[in-house]
C-alpha cells in the first residue's frame, strides 16, 4: 500500500508547517501490505509522536484515514484526509503563537 502523489503532498504540507515553528524534526515513511503510514517525530532518536495512516480496507466502514497518537490511541479517523489533517491545525496555531 502507497501513498498518492497529492496525499502526500498534504502530508508533507502540515508537516512542513509544524517543522517550520520548531514543532517536528523527521518522518519516516512505511508501505506495508494493508496499510500505509507516514510516522512523524520530534527528534530522529525518538518514537512516532504521530502516524497519519491509511487502511483502504476500512474506507467503507470507520474511513480509511487515521491519526495514531504516541501511546497508541486513535485520535482521529475519517473519510477524508484534507479534514483528518485538520486535527494539526490548532498545534500549529498554539505553537505559531509561542504557546505551546
Amino acid at each position: 500500500m502507497y501513498f498518492t502523489r497529492p496525499e502526500l503532498n498534504q502530508i508533507l504540507n502540515i508537516y512542513g508547517r509544524m517543522v517550520a515553528v520548531g514543532v517536528w524534526a523527521d518522518y519516516a515513511i512505511d508501505h506495508l501490505r494493508d496499510e500505509a503510514i507516514f510516522s512523524i517525530h520530534r527528534r530522529a532518536s525518538e518514537q512516532p509522536h504521530y502516524q497519519v495512516i491509511k487502511t483502504p480496507a476500512l474506507r467503507h466502514k470507520q474511513g480509511m484515514w487515521r491519526i495514531i497518537g504516541m501511546d497508541g490511541n486513535i485520535l482521529k479517523r475519517g473519510h477524508d484526509l484534507t479534514t483528518l489533517l485538520k486535527y494539526f491545525e490548532p498545534r500549529l496555531l498554539k505553537a505559531f503563537n509561542g504557546t505551546g
